[in-house]
């Protein structure tokens, strides 16, 4: 039985959150867990409140009785907007800034015995 959890326009790039999906995908939820509390990044924080989050759903909504048999899935991470923003520059220039968002989807499944 599939539990989803996503979390929208998170003020990550995608680029950077891509490399901690990478990281968790596929892997056991204690694992994937563990993964997420030593790596130094800010969407391991994210991605490891949306695992949380998909688990309460798994135990909540699903009513899965053992959550230590589930497994990530998909961790899926999309181009969210681009807020636009300018910086002076000399001469009475400006440079654009794009502060990038993104979607963070993440889905587990059980495994099959």
């Amino acid at each position: 039985m599939e539990v989803k959890a996503i979390l929208k326009h998170t003020r990550t790039s995608p680029r950077k959150a891509a490399l901690v999906a990478d990281l968790i995908r596929g892997k056991n939820v204690n694992d994937a867990m563990n993964i997420l509390q030593f790596t130094q990044k800010k969407p391991a924080r994210l991605f490891q409140k949306l695992l949380k989050s998909a688990l309460a759903n798994a135990e909540e909504n699903h009513k899965v009785l053992d959550v230590d048999d589930m497994y990530v899935k998909r961790a899926q991470v999309d181009q969210g907007v681009t807020w636009k923003r300018s910086l002076p520059r000399a001469r009475g220039m400006a440079t654009a800034i794009r502060k990038r968002t993104s979607h963070l989807t993440l889905v587990l499944d059980e495994k099959e015995a």
